[in-house]
C-alpha cells in the first residue's frame, strides 16, 4: 500500500517570524564566539578580532531590539522574572504555551546571553589593553597596576564559560521546545519561517 502524497493543503501554512538582520545576528553571534572560545590566545589576533565582532553585533542587536520588526523588538519577548518561571514550570509539565516568537525563557535566555557576551568582550579588551597594551581601552589600562590584567583575565575566562553554560542551556531549551511543541526551531532561525497556527 503506498502512502498518499502531503498535498500544498495538508502543510501547515508557515509565515516569516524571524527577519534577516536578527538571523545573520544569531548565526554570526554563533561563529564569532565559537572563533574567540577555540583559538583563545593561540591566534591572538583573530581572538581579538571575534570578540570585536562579538561585541559589534550586539550593539546592532541592542538598537534593533528598539526599533526592529515586531518579534526582533525586547517589547515583544522580555517578561517580568514571574512569568518566566511561570512558563518554566508549565513546559515541564509539557503543558506550555506556543509563541510565534521568543517564549518567555527564550527572551529570558536572549538577554541573559547579551549581557554574559558583552561583559566577556569588555573584560577581554581590558586584558588586551593591560597585558599588550593595545585595543580601545589600552590608554585607560596602562595607568593600572600590571597585577590588573591577572583579575581581568580571571573574569574574561569566566565570563567566556558562564556564556558557554548558557549555550549549553540554550540549545537544551531549544531542543526541548522543538520537540514538545513539534516544530524545527532551529530551522526557523535559518528560514525565519515558522507555523502559523498557535496552539
Amino acid at each position: 500500500m503506498v502512502a498518499p502524497a502531503i498535498t500544498q493543503a495538508d502543510r501547515p501554512e508557515r509565515i516569516r517570524v524571524w527577519d534577516p538582520l536578527v538571523r545573520i545576528f544569531h548565526w554570526a553571534l554563533v561563529g564569532g564566539f565559537a572563533t574567540a572560545f577555540i583559538v583563545e590566545d593561540d591566534l591572538l589576533g583573530v581572538h581579538v578580532w571575534a570578540g570585536y565582532l562579538v561585541l559589534a553585533l550586539i550593539a546592532i542587536r541592542l538598537v534593533w531590539g528598539l526599533i526592529g520588526t515586531r518579534h526582533a523588538r525586547f517589547s515583544d519577548f522580555v517578561r517580568k522574572p514571574s512569568d518566566v518561571l511561570a512558563y518554566i514550570r508549565d513546559a515541564l509539565r509539557l503543558r506550555a504555551p506556543r509563541y510565534l516568537g521568543h517564549n518567555p525563557a527564550g527572551g529570558a535566555m536572549v538577554i541573559a546571553l547579551m549581557i554574559t557576551v558583552v561583559l566577556t568582550g569588555l573584560s577581554g579588551l581590558a586584558v588586551y589593553g593591560t597585558e599588550e597594551l593595545s585595543g580601545p581601552l589600552a590608554p585607560l589600562m596602562s595607568a593600572l597596576p600590571g597585577s590588573w590584567g591577572h583579575f581581568f583575565e580571571e573574569v574574561h575566562e569566566l565570563m567566556a564559560y558562564l556564556t558557554l553554560g548558557l549555550i549549553v542551556a540554550h540549545v537544551a531549551g531549544v531542543i526541548f521546545s522543538s520537540l514538545s511543541h513539534r516544530e524545527n526551531l532551529i530551522g526557523g532561525m535559518i528560514t525565519g519561517l515558522k507555523r502559523k497556527d498557535i496552539q
